[in-house]
């Protein structure tokens, strides 16, 4: 029986030190002609298409798909320079949990996070973990989180039938993290390393909250527990 752990990006891999916002705001600018960012949304824990379409409607630009994907297309231009500018860093024990995780024949290593797929690459392949995720669902299309759950929860099943829900950890840093994990059915790690406090994720009821991934023997054992 296959045990998957399906990883969250910022906030619970890694700190991109604002790097992401900064592109998404700089797209937003220079794409559409404005003379600054105007207005704050939330980005922690969303779809990148659920925080375009309301940074357009924020500054006044219909939100039409085109318009997205306007928007997105900047972001990933300047994505890269970004990432080299801002100085983020891979948070503490994700290396050596990816590590011990893929030492296991029987797990599979997956993404579930609001990134766009291409924008996950990138911050991935800059921090020099890509290479561990063998599959992923992502923000592109979806802008509630609970259905880029459920997009992954196909692709589990795709990979193994025979799979279970309560055989999938969902790992992430956000209250989301968690609600998108319960609309598949998956148990939850929530991991005190993004935006929201500990006391902001035990009120989410994860079946898991640490402070972050160092104690990786203890986790390793959580997650391949039968």
């Amino acid at each position: 029986m296959m045990r998957f752990c399906l990883f969250d990006i910022d906030g619970t891999l890694l700190r991109s030190g604002g790097a992401g916002k900064a592109a998404m705001e700089a797209s937003l600018v220079e794409e559409f002609g404005l003379e600054r960012v105007e207005a704050q949304i939330p980005f922690s824990g969303r779809t990148d298409r659920a925080i375009s379409r309301d940074l357009l409607s924020a500054h006044r630009i219909e939100p039409h798909d085109d318009h997205i994907a306007r928007l997105l297309r900047g972001y990933l231009d300047r994505l890269p320079d970004c990432l080299r500018a801002y100085h983020g860093k891979v948070l503490p024990g994700v290396c050596e949990l990816l590590d011990a995780l893929a030492g296991h024949d029987r797990v599979g290593i997956g993404l579930l996070t609001g990134n766009i797929r291409e924008g996950a690459r990138l911050k991935l392949e800059h921090f020099g973990i890509f290479h561990y995720f063998g599959f992923g669902a992502y923000g592109d299309e979806h802008l509630d989180r609970d259905d880029v759950a459920r997009a992954a929860w196909a692709e589990v099943r795709r990979l193994d039938p025979a799979c279970r829900p309560e055989d999938v950890w969902i790992i992430g840093d956000t209250p989301l993290d968690v609600r998108c994990a319960r609309a598949i059915g998956a148990r939850v790690v929530a991991v005190a390393t993004g935006w929201h406090s500990g006391e902001e994720l035990r009120l989410a009821e994860p079946d898991l909250l640490l402070p972050d991934l160092a104690e990786v023997d203890f986790l390793i054992g959580r997650l391949l527990e039968a």
